[in-house]
């Protein structure tokens, strides 16, 4: 079975090992494609560094433009030239679909995409588009699928990546808090995002909020996990943070090394202030309950909030059918209204555990691997020829 995969970034990469694994535990594929390090490490041999499709925002991309179009064309071309039993497109939805256009356009070839567009939150017209290219869509929330098979697409929920992820041990989580001096002293996780303009926007409220909050408990003690990306920015600005905040610096050690002192992290902290994104997912994982704050700039806020057809916008409350996870959102997002939220949070924090336990359950807890299944969901609809 030859199967041609295209992924454009970590996340991606990440999924596409996974499903790379499942499909060689339950057929015999000939792999080819875009991935990155993980990928590449299943067998794959990249057409091209997957880092190229690895850019964000508008002014990031225009100066690429011509050189992102011609890498469109060169895939398209190599998908059809390698006739594969299956395309597979992971996520990056501004590259993927349009490879899966050419390709539908010159050939039979069955497309499948791994990521279902969050068409229940904003630009539902997004499904519609998604099922002229795309034969098959494998979803990560159990939810999605009712949206994309509306539009006319095959839609599997295989679960989410987050529950295959490795846990740190009490045992682990003691010894994070002894090697930094924390011992039982009350410990929250501060998560400003990964992207420079979200941090930059987030960590000065942050750490405003957070001083309120140590008016009242001193004793409170700050781990600021970090990305290589923005590791420098965060130090800058959580120089001025309260209680000397323990920064989690991904350069100081290997990688392998620095995704154990992050779930050690996640599992030693009490509480989590951190910017709306999967890290709530994450964090519900460790079992950690948290407070989400996030704001944008002022056009783009009214620009998503004219669109945004949900009243939340943590993973956690959405799966759960729960609003048990306190948001502070745009106009919202200040200092005050964040100490306030803390502040509640750490008087009655075992509110929030129901809602991520049956969340967890509900991504796939306890089951088949995400990537298996995602491979079962593949293997099942194709031709019996392939």
């Amino acid at each position: 079975m030859k199967v041609f995969l295209i992924a454009g970034e970590a996340s991606g990469d990440k999924l596409g090992a996974a499903l790379m694994a499942g499909l060689r535990d339950l057929a015999s594929p000939d792999f080819s494609g875009i991935g990155g390090p993980l990928m590449q490490a299943e067998g794959l041999e990249s057409l091209f560094a997957m880092d190229e499709l690895s850019i964000m925002g508008l002014a990031e991309v225009l100066p690429k433009y011509r050189h992102l179009k011609r890498r469109i064309r060169q895939t398209a071309e190599a998908v059809i030239a390698a006739r594969p039993d299956v395309l597979i497109t992971i996520d990056s939805p501004d590259f993927c679909l349009r490879v899966a256009k050419l390709v539908k356009a010159q050939s039979d070839i069955r497309i499948v995409h791994y990521v279902a567009p969050s068409v229940w939150a904003w630009r539902p017209g997004r499904a519609a588009k998604m099922a002229k290219v795309v034969d098959q869509v494998l979803a990560l929330l159990p939810f999605e699928p009712p949206y994309m098979q509306a539009a006319g697409v095959a839609c599997d929920f295989v679960g989410h990546p987050v529950v295959a992820e490795p846990q740190a041990s009490p045992a682990q989580a003691q010894d994070f808090r002894t090697r930094h001096g924390i011992g039982d002293a009350p410990l929250l996780l501060a998560l400003p995002g990964s992207r420079r303009g979200e941090v930059a926007r987030l960590a000065p409220r942050f750490g405003a909020a957070l001083a309120r909050v140590m008016q009242t408990h001193p004793d409170l003690r700050i781990v600021v996990p970090t990305t290589a990306n923005v590791t420098p920015l965060v130090r800058d600005l959580c120089a001025s943070w309260p209680g000397a905040p323990l920064v989690l610096d991904p350069a100081d050690m290997s990688n392998a090394l620095y995704q154990a002192e992050k779930r050690a992290a996640f599992r030693a902290a009490d509480y989590a202030l951190a910017a709306s994104g999967t890290v709530s997912l994450e964090l519900a994982a460790a079992d950690t309950p948290m407070v989400i704050a996030y704001d944008m700039n002022p056009i783009s806020r009214i620009l998503i909030g004219m669109m945004l057809r949900i009243d939340t916008v943590t993973l956690v409350n959405l799966v759960s059918e729960t609003r048990s996870v306190p948001e502070c959102l745009g106009r919202n997002c200040t200092p005050d209204k964040i100490a306030t939220a803390l502040h509640d949070l750490m008087q009655a924090p075992d509110a929030q555990r129901a809602a991520m336990r049956l969340t967890m359950e509900r991504l796939g807890a306890g089951g088949q691997a995400p990537g298996l299944r995602a491979a079962q969901a593949i293997l099942e609809k194709l031709p019996a020829s392939a």
